[in-house]
């Protein structure tokens, strides 16, 4: 299949591309930046190039992966987000149904589900968070219109019946948390593996998934994270004792811990909920907790990537035109 993957330098797209070209799928990258995986540089902002990459390239099936993302608000005027996340999704809709695609996934966040409420974690147990909750509050540009950029897939299913797969995605990337300072690194990053996060490997498999199954499904929204080791019942005891409801799972993980140097969680705020996913996509992550406790037993490489230097080719290329003008 000739698949249209955009935001194809980016830190999924390069493990994505090849995932896709190793199933037997034919790829074309599109990237405002270069990468080893983008074949055009351009916009999803910019219809005219869209439509001549549909025809140049007969695009049978998107996965639309490029955003502006939250650290971006810092770097970007609101209407860029508009533009990118909003009206990029569009264009890329119009295209696909215009060409009779049977097939859309696209790549959300479960940012849109942290209201202001839950990011300051005031109440006295974790939220659990799936599908289900309702109502939607965005805190932010980014969730707001990665939240709309869902609701215009929703609606091409719904009048023009293409199949489109919501993909909210926990966090993957390879960069220090930009609000949390402490722990840092692969400590944070083991840590979310228990509530909140998967390996970019784990997100690119599922968008794969997601591209074979989206026809059969029609329409729905998963959330992508690590399988949690959580029930519902420990919410309240989450908040309270983290340590202690870990130590229940995972009797070996303080000790591991303790060698490493490396702290617990001392309380969760908030437990994502995979299981939508595992059941109706067929995906679960391959990567989870107890995966990271193997590794610390088997003093074995660590099957999380962390790289604090971290830049978005984005960004590079942006720092060099900033240079160079």
């Amino acid at each position: 299949m000739r698949v249209l993957l955009t935001g194809s330098s980016g830190w999924l797209g390069r493990y994505l591309a090849p995932l896709l070209r190793g199933a037997g799928h034919q790829v074309t990258g599109l990237d405002v930046a270069p990468g080893a995986d983008t074949d055009v540089i351009g916009t999803v902002a910019d219809r005219a190039l869209i439509d001549r990459i549909f025809s140049e390239r007969s695009i049978e099936a998107v996965i639309h992966a490029a955003a502006l993302h939250k650290p971006d608000i810092a770097r970007y005027p609101t209407q860029s987000f508009v533009d990118v996340n909003v009206t990029g999704t569009l264009n890329l809709l119009e295209a696909a149904s215009a060409a009779g695609h049977d097939r859309f996934v696209f790549t959300s966040t479960t940012s849109l589900m942290i209201s202001d409420a839950i990011r300051r974690a005031e109440g006295d147990r974790a939220v659990w968070i799936d599908e289900t909750m309702a109502p939607l509050e965005p805190r932010n540009i980014y969730g707001v219109t990665k939240l709309a950029a869902e609701h215009l897939c929703r609606l091409f299913h719904q009048e023009r019946g293409l199949a489109c797969l919501v993909l909210r995605t926990g966090r993957f990337f390879p960069e220090d948390d930009d609000t949390h300072k402490q722990p840092s690194g692969e400590n944070l990053k083991a840590n979310e593996l228990l509530n909140r996060r998967l390996t970019v490997e784990d997100a690119a498999m599922a968008h794969l998934v997601a591209l074979d199954r989206a026809p059969a499904i029609g329409f729905d929204t998963f959330i992508l994270s690590a399988p949690t080791p959580f029930a519902r019942e420990d919410v309240a005891a989450l908040k309270a004792d983290a340590p202690a409801v870990i130590a229940r799972y995972f009797p070996q993980a303080a000790a591991l811990y303790a060698e490493k140097g490396w702290v617990l969680p001392a309380t969760i705020d908030r437990v994502y909920d995979a299981e939508h996913a595992e059941r109706v996509l067929g995906f679960r992550a391959a990567t989870d907790f107890g995966s990271v406790l193997d590794a610390l037993t088997a003093d074995g490489p660590l099957p999380i990537a962390h790289d604090a230097a971290y830049v978005s080719p984005k960004e590079q290329q942006a720092a060099r035109q900033t240079v160079s003008g």
